[in-house]
């Protein structure tokens, strides 16, 4: 199939916070929880490292891990230049501290975030930030201004924002931090290299060559009525939460459930929480993890079948008339990947190419497979928001009873997915037929004791 995903680290994940996960790569949020991750670093399919913050999407929960550390943790850079103070620059590292109230849902917690504000050679500002309570991973600004003393910026893999007045000797700056529709003060100081915070290395990546098994791995059904479900790394361990066999041999293969035949029906009912360690030094990529359950489904839940080509109902993802509208993406050719949802019908994609779009899309939101005939090579970076009809995300309703994906009569609701993608990527999908793999499940049992 072409859309099997590859590339950097990731995390699958939907609904409600964790505690301590970290989102890899494909993150796929949904707003619920008052604690979620960015991006991974963009429930959530997270492809691509990105720091845990606020309320976003719907993932891991953020607890102790939040809170500031004791002692500065090893600075990923060295010290920035000394940037006098000037209420009229406003190139240089800014600091504060978010601060929460504890609720019934969290405990009361701060976050430090650091902002970094250079200008390009074109002489326009650009930013990166980085929440150093939860990792070292810089996030880019997506637009910064500032005039007549005002800061303000925009992160769009996030419905995040700030706003700000610089104080009159240029060394602060009061203001207020937009997290959704949400206003939260967070003041900021102008950093020297005495008074900067560190910003601590980001996971040391697996070598590209390794080819993981685990370790040691725990299997333990999922606790009743647990909502959400995902695949991450949390420490030094790979985890999955509320998944089904469906939901693992998908993700091992890069299949959608419809392409595995012949399987028993507590694939789809019996679930499952997974947490192992892999047996191979650093931080695995998302192919890395997929490889590791690839070996795990035959060890533990002794699997065993046969691949066939067979001629499936599926989408096929074209170049819609005029061309692609998609951004090249800038990043490094080894930089984290994202896929995520801001909400249902709301998805930020960044650092990917065609087929590992399509295979997200099958993994995530469509309720077939998913066949990248673009001919597209290039990796891009481009959002699209729409209404969901009833057969998009059906995969995660049995673990989010609640959850709402048709919109209401609102005039002003997105478009859905058929038209978003035309008039947004400059990418058509529609249903059509198309000869694709299949897996044929020969053997199967209920996973081995631990």
């Amino acid at each position: 199939m072409q859309g099997n995903s590859t590339g950097s680290s990731g995390l699958v994940s939907f609904d409600p916070p964790r505690e301590g996960m970290i989102y890899l790569t494909v993150q796929f949020e949904v707003r619920r929880c008052m604690f979620r991750s960015l991006l991974s670093s963009m429930a959530c399919i997270c492809v691509g490292a990105l720091p845990l913050l606020i309320p976003a999407f719907s993932a891991q929960q953020v607890s102790a891990q939040a809170a500031a550390p004791a002692t500065q943790p090893t600075s990923q850079t060295a010290a920035p230049a000394a940037t006098p103070a000037s209420p009229t620059d406003i190139v240089g590292t800014w600091q504060g501290t978010l601060k929460f109230a504890a609720t019934a849902d969290h405990p009361a917690m701060e976050l430090r975030l650091v902002f970094k504000i250079t200008k390009t050679d074109a002489n326009a500002l650009k930013a990166v930030w980085y929440s150093i309570d939860q990792g070292g991973q810089p996030i880019p600004v997506a637009n910064v201004s500032f005039q007549d003393g005002v800061l303000k910026f925009k992160i769009t893999v996030a419905p995040r924002s700030y706003e700000g007045k610089m104080s009159a000797d240029g060394k602060s700056i009061a203001g207020t931090w937009m997290e959704g529709t949400t206003p939260m003060p967070m003041p900021l100081d102008r950093a020297n290299p005495e008074t900067a915070w560190a910003i601590p290395e980001p996971p040391k990546p697996m070598t590209a060559d390794a080819t993981p098994g685990f370790e040691v791995a725990t299997i333990k059904p999922s606790k009743p009525g647990a909502q959400g479900k995902g695949f991450g790394y949390r420490g030094n361990q790979f985890v999955t939460f509320n998944t089904n066999m469906n939901d693992l041999v998908a993700f091992a293969y890069g299949l959608h459930s419809k392409q595995i035949v012949g399987a028993p029906a507590w694939f789809g009912t019996d679930l499952f929480d997974i947490a192992g360690k892999p047996d191979a030094e650093g931080q695995p990529s998302l192919h890395q993890m997929q490889l590791m359950v690839a070996k795990l489904l035959p060890d533990r839940f002794a699997l065993k079948f046969h691949h066939e080509q067979r001629e499936l109902s599926v989408y096929i993802v074209t170049v819609a008339p005029g061309g692609p509208k998609m951004a090249k993406t800038e990043s490094a050719p080894n930089a984290p990947q994202g896929f995520g949802l801001r909400g249902f019908g709301d998805l930020v994609v960044r650092n990917m190419n065609m087929a590992e779009f399509a295979s997200w899309m099958q993994s995530g939101i469509m309720d077939k497979p998913v066949v990248d005939h673009t001919g597209l090579t290039d990796k891009y970076d481009f959002n699209l928001k729409w209404t969901p009809d009833d057969s998009q995300f059906a995969q995660f309703r049995g673990t989010n009873p609640n959850m709402a994906t048709k919109a209401s009569d609102n005039p002003d609701a997105p478009p859905s997915l058929y038209t978003a993608m035309p008039e947004q990527a400059g990418l058509k999908i529609e249903a059509g037929k198309a000869m694709d793999d299949v897996i044929v499940i020969d053997h199967v049992e209920q996973p081995s004791p631990n």
